[in-house]
């Protein structure tokens, strides 16, 4: 196969991935600006039930409740995240490499509901709790890709980075990150997804999150309200996966 045919194969393959990405995109702002449209459907499918459409909030509301869950949350497991793994792949730091990966697995293996019955006594309800259960559940791919990608770095690479005089910090900077960024990427999409999923037992402590129409549908026996919040939470995951494989994409060298 030639050139010519290998590039424009990828080219129709990234054009279709984009379309698939904005048509998901627009679907998931339709459906959080137009839910109350679908009233008349949720009736005919639910038809036992009296309030077949979750109403005590909008869903424009609820959707951007839980995006700031996932940002503050995500942010704070990135830059925790990020850090650790820099500092363990340093010499100054790397005899701490096992207590670190190993503090952030037992941070994961803790189910989310038992650090908010945790939190909550010390935070209160609410926002505060949800954050400190999504950044410490989001803390183990950031730190275990950020050592991945750092260790992907050919020694030789760093050898003629310093041989053209280049500083540890340049190094660092300039040939490091830059190489391993697809690794960490990765790492953060991972940590990403899973709060997003995650950030729906915020509500269950008092946070606003697309979890507060799944909580009232399990409570109450409405499936049409579980099927909402659902529905919501499953193409944010899926739209925000999509964008941070294009992400990726951009540091893919050769």
């Amino acid at each position: 196969m030639s050139v010519a045919a290998t590039r424009s194969g990828r080219l129709r393959r990234v054009a279709a991935g984009n379309l698939t990405l904005a048509l998901l995109a627009l679907l998931l702002v339709g459906l959080t600006l137009g839910m109350g449209q679908l009233e008349p459907l949720f009736r005919a499918l639910f038809p036992d039930l009296s309030q077949p459409l979750y109403s005590r909030d909008s869903f424009l509301n609820l959707m951007l409740a839980h995006i700031g869950l996932v940002l503050v949350s995500s942010l704070i497991s990135v830059s925790v995240g990020v850090a650790a793994g820099l500092f363990v792949t340093r010499p100054a730091g790397r005899e701490f490499e096992p207590m670190v990966s190993s503090l952030a697995a037992i941070g994961q293996t803790f189910p989310p509901a038992a650090v908010l019955a945790i939190a909550v006594p010390l935070a209160g309800f609410g926002f505060t709790p949800t954050i400190i259960a999504l950044s410490l559940y989001g803390l183990l791919p950031v730190i275990q890709n950020t050592i991945a990608g750092l260790g992907t770095v050919p020694a030789s690479t760093r050898e003629a980075a310093r041989g053209n005089g280049m500083s540890a910090w340049q190094i660092l900077w300039r040939v490091e990150l830059p190489l391993a960024m697809r690794v960490i990427i990765a790492g953060i999409r991972v940590s990403v997804i899973i709060n997003i999923g995650t950030a729906t037992i915020g509500s269950t402590v008092g946070a606003k999150s697309l979890g507060t129409p799944l909580i009232a549908g399990l409570v109450g026996n409405n499936l049409a309200y579980v099927i909402q919040g659902a529905l919501l939470v499953g193409l944010l995951a899926i739209v925000t996966d999509l964008a941070f494989e294009r992400l990726e994409r951009r540091y893919t060298f050769g």
